[in-house]
């Protein structure tokens, strides 16, 4: 990367591409970010960057290179490989850019504790400048997302057209919403509307509350 395009990323400040680290002490400080830049539109992550856009440098670029390495291959499932790690010299003090690309075997997932102490995995995605959790509907997107994936075929029956007359009117709607339109379960309303996004019919959009989908 030039010093020049560095030096506009710093200026533009964080974003779904671009996350600032003033320093990384543990692979588990940066795996979702990685994670998240993988299952989305790939991005950069910047090591020794304040939030605030403030340079500070890092102590030691191989300590730091290594704990992304290591985030990358050991705490990311499937692991990922980064396009790019670079040192580089801004105002006398080091920094490291590493550049991760999306990923074409989606979904990634980190193995956590949830909230009743089990392990379980997770994907994250980019939502903004935030790194968050990926719904049920959206890791199943990204499955279907990859190469190998199967075709998906879709019969358009009285619950689509339902669906789709209610989207011309209200322009969006949750699984929630569409299993109480149909009468049918959230779960089997989560299978048709994620089939329909697959075949290219609806996109789904998440917000800081939950997914929706619209028509195309």
């Amino acid at each position: 990367m030039d010093f020049e395009k560095l030096k506009l990323l710093i200026a533009e400040g964080e974003s779904s591409t671009v996350e600032f680290k003033r320093k990384v002490n543990s692979p588990d400080k940066i795996a979702k970010e990685l994670c998240a830049f993988a299952n989305s539109k790939g991005g950069y992550l910047i090591i020794g960057i304040d939030d605030d856009r403030k340079v500070v440098g890092v102590d030691s670029e191989k300590s730091e290179i290594d704990i992304v390495e290591i985030a990358c291959q050991f705490n990311i499932h499937p692991p990922i490989e980064p396009k790019s790690i670079e040192v580089i010299n801004y105002n006398k003090k080091e920094i490291i850019v590493v550049e991760i690309e999306e990923s074409q075997n989606k979904p990634h997932t980190i193995e956590m504790v949830d909230e009743k102490g089990r392990k379980r995995r997770f994907a994250y995605i980019r939502l903004g400048e935030k790194s968050v959790i990926a719904s049920r509907e959206m890791k199943r997107i990204l499955s279907g997302l990859n190469s190998n994936s199967k075709p998906v075929k879709i019969y358009i029956g009285e619950q689509e057209k339902r669906l789709f007359n209610y989207l011309e009117k209200h322009e969006r709607i949750t699984v929630k919403e569409f299993a109480k339109l149909v009468n049918i379960s959230e779960r089997r309303a989560s299978t048709v509307l994620v089939k329909l996004v697959r075949v290219g019919v609806l996109q789904i959009y998440t917000d800081s509350n939950n997914d929706y989908f619209v028509l195309l």
